[in-house]
């Protein structure tokens, strides 16, 4: 029988799936991740079938809480990155309950899943109000959540700043593709968390993504009047809030 303080996440990426028991009090996993690559095709049914090889490799038996790089509402994929096209209109949740032997499935947005667990538990544990999560990577994914509970699909990396989508000008392949410094950088970024936080007055920002290591060459140079702060979790924030997730009965 599963122990009720602790969860199973799984978080499905472009190159891997990722998965582990959590425990609920303190955010930590119960043991080291597993993961699996992401077939290729990652067609609906191939990735299906590598959630449940993980799940029975782990001899987890309760719910499972999954993060998806997508739009989801009411457990439907609407958009698709890093991932087959064939998602869009799926219904996630039901094919993911199919493949664990109908067991209940949460599927919520990857940023979402992360924010809500740098939220409790990393960056952000200590702040209440107004908590924006950017994952500053291939592009911006966001999450926002207020006194803990989650606006989910947020998708502000989208929103146009200066007549350019703001995952367009800051995103950390920007950097990489046009070789900009990090000075450079971190005034694209700047550009983006001044329009955010005129429109959301936000507390805090979190700033995710691999870039997130190395925050002490961009982070003091940013110059947005709202705290940012790097993410604590790192790798782990989507299996954590995708267990977060399914022991709270949030399903987006």
């Amino acid at each position: 029988m599963s122990d009720p303080g602790r969860a199973f996440g799984i978080d499905i990426g472009g190159s891997g799936v990722k998965g582990a028991e959590v425990d609920l009090a303190t955010g930590e996993l119960v043991y080291e991740r597993i993961k699996i690559a992401t077939p290729h095709p990652a067609t609906p049914n191939a990735v299906a079938e590598a959630v449940a090889k993980l799940v029975a490799q782990s001899g987890w038996e309760g719910p499972v809480g999954i993060t998806m790089p997508s739009v989801v509402l009411n457990g439907q994929i609407r958009t698709a990155a890093n991932i087959d096209p064939t998602w869009i209109g799926i219904d996630a949740r039901r094919l993911f309950s199919l493949a664990l032997g109908g067991r209940d499935v949460t599927v919520l947005n990857d940023a979402d899943a992360a924010g809500m667990a740098e939220d409790r538990y990393g960056a952000a544990k200590d702040l209440d109000g107004l908590v924006m999560l950017l994952t500053f990577g291939t592009g911006i994914g966001s999450a926002v959540m207020y006194n803990g509970v989650l606006v989910p699909n947020s998708e502000l990396g989208h929103m146009e700043v200066d007549g350019r989508e703001a995952e367009h000008r800051a995103a950390a392949s920007v950097k990489d593709r046009v070789g900009m410094s990090y000075p450079e950088w971190a005034r694209e970024v700047s550009k983006v968390l001044v329009t955010l936080e005129n429109l959301f007055w936000p507390n805090v920002f979190v700033a995710g993504g691999g870039i997130s290591r190395d925050y002490q060459e961009w982070i003091p140079l940013l110059t947005n009047r709202t705290p940012v702060v790097p993410a604590a979790l790192r790798n782990t924030a989507g299996i954590v809030g995708a267990a977060m997730a399914v022991s709270a009965g949030i399903a987006p």
